[in-house]
């Protein structure tokens, strides 16, 4: 049952990314284009996104567990180091550069574009690249 949840999860989120235009990569970077050709839609999007979310944590949280697992894991941490905005701004420029998040990817390679199947490659190299160069430890995993 829980991967059937999972399944509609997802699905709602693809059709969500696909009815709001965030496949379309330049819908994205014109979102970053303040002074030519810019396009708010994104932020209404993000927006939306803030008001569910405020919302389904709230009623998530009233619950002891959740109802497909053990506990709900959230981070205890609230440190803001060199990791968390280096990785931050990676992430930023890499979505400013492709005009792809991995979340709108996943849904866009539906499109049979090119270009989504070497972004989704190049965050699988990223994530493969990141444990070579620092591997996580068993106390980094534990938090």
């Amino acid at each position: 049952m829980k991967l059937v949840f999972a399944l509609i999860t997802g699905l709602v989120f693809g059709t969500g990314i696909a009815v709001s235009g965030m496949m379309d990569p330049a819908k994205v970077l014109n979102f970053f284009d303040i002074a030519g050709t810019w396009d708010p839609s994104l932020a209404f999007v993000m927006g939306g996104a803030l008001v569910v979310t405020f919302f389904g944590y709230r009623f998530a949280f009233k619950r002891s567990a959740p109802l497909f697992g053990g506990r709900f894991q959230v981070s205890s941490s609230t440190d803001i180091d060199l990791k968390l905005v280096g990785g931050s701004a990676l992430f930023g420029i890499g979505w400013g550069i492709a005009g792809f998040c991995p979340g709108a990817a996943i849904p866009a390679l539906g499109t049979g574009r090119w270009e989504v199947a070497l972004f989704l490659v190049a965050v699988v190299a990223g994530f493969f690249l990141r444990r070579l160069v620092a591997p996580i430890r068993p106390a980094q995993a534990a938090r």
